[in-house]
């Protein structure tokens, strides 16, 4: 492959093993700490030095220079500048600088594959779009986007969400429960599960497989089915209906269009969306394909049905229908791991 993508592949390769030190701040009141800092697949891990817990992933497209041609090197998840990571390591600060001039540069350009997915015939589009309905371009934009757009838009999302839950709860032993889990599910860099201190209602999700649940689903139940059942069931409707559609939507024909012909939103197109997704009702799901999600993950649907509803007669069906029903489960995690993810929270 050509163009835009092999050069964002050759930049990733280039640094895929690279590491080093940084100092992180999750918040801005909170206190500067050490951490390891790698290169993953279209992501920047933070994890703590001494247990390698995973603390933080950033997405790579979404990774802003707060301070650019001063030293130390300050990095963002995004332009907020909430959570930072402080790097010295010139090797490190080129590699997230090259890396990031890349992205940046993967607007359409005439002859490469990725201009012609998302710009050839723009003139075509241009005149057409009087008379397209916005379903149709909102559809075509959403079905060319490459992984990583979507990923950058997901964690744009995220940023508007945390405007009004603040920031994920975070530990190094539950950031480490929370991770784990999360590949058990749904595998290795699938999915990111988010507990957020206030703000959603019970559970949500974003583009980019990020998941967030309310605190109380860690700290007012006896174990991690009930986290993992709203987590399979928030991917299962992230599956049947992509969310990338409802974010394109929210954002507008004109900001759709921007993101069709350039490969990025306008800076406010997302405003208020954290709002929007926080008050919206949760989409039905279909309760066959639930219980065989449930079956494969090997998870009871019993502690999913009575949060849904604690008296068990809406979900019933999901109760009798337990895949479970009689057996003795593996366990999602030990009893220790359980432990710290329920104080996720605890460092207020």
């Amino acid at each position: 492959m050509t163009g835009k993508h092999s050069g964002a592949s050759t930049a990733l390769k280039q640094y895929a093993r690279l590491e080093s030190t940084g100092l992180w701040r999750d918040r801005a009141e909170a206190q500067r700490r050490e951490v390891i800092v790698a290169f993953r697949e279209a992501s920047l891990v933070l994890s703590d030095p001494r247990s390698e817990a995973a603390l933080s992933h950033w997405s790579l497209p979404a990774v802003q220079r707060l301070n650019p041609g001063e030293m130390p090197a300050l990095f963002g998840p995004d332009d907020a500048g909430a959570e930072t990571l402080e790097l010295t390591d010139p090797d490190m600060i080129k590699a997230l600088e090259t890396v990031r001039g890349v992205l940046e540069r993967r607007g359409p350009k005439p002859g490469r594959l990725r201009g012609f997915l998302l710009g050839s015939g723009t003139m075509l589009v241009a005149a057409a779009a009087v008379f397209w309905l916005p379903d149709a371009l909102v559809n075509h934009t959403a079905s060319v986007l490459p992984a990583a757009t979507r990923a950058s838009i997901g964690q744009a999302a995220l940023a508007d969400v945390q405007r009004l839950t603040g920031s994920p709860c975070a530990s190094p032993l539950g950031s480490y429960s929370l991770t784990s889990l999360s590949e058990k599910l749904f595998g290795p860099h699938r999915a990111q599960i988010f507990v957020m201190r206030d703000g959603v209602v019970q559970s949500a999700h974003l583009p980019g497989g990020v998941i967030l649940v309310h605190r109380d689903v860690v700290e007012k139940t006896n174990g991690p089915e009930t986290l993992a059942g709203l987590a399979l069931a928030e991917r299962l409707r992230a599956e049947a209906q992509d969310p990338i559609l409802a974010v394109l939507r929210y954002a507008g024909l004109t900001a759709t269009f921007r993101l069709l012909t350039t490969g990025s939103l306008p800076d406010n197109a997302l405003r208020g969306y954290g709002q929007a997704i926080l008050k919206a009702d949760p989409q039905p799901i279909d309760q066959d394909a639930l219980i065989t999600r449930f079956e494969a993950a090997g998870v009871s649907t019993q502690p999913y049905a009575y949060a849904v509803d604690p008296t068990g007669e809406k979900t019933l069906s999901l109760i009798e229908a337990d895949p479970l029903r009689g057996l003795v489960p593996q366990a999602l995690m030990s009893d220790g791991d359980w432990v710290s993810l329920q104080d996720i929270c605890g460092q207020e």
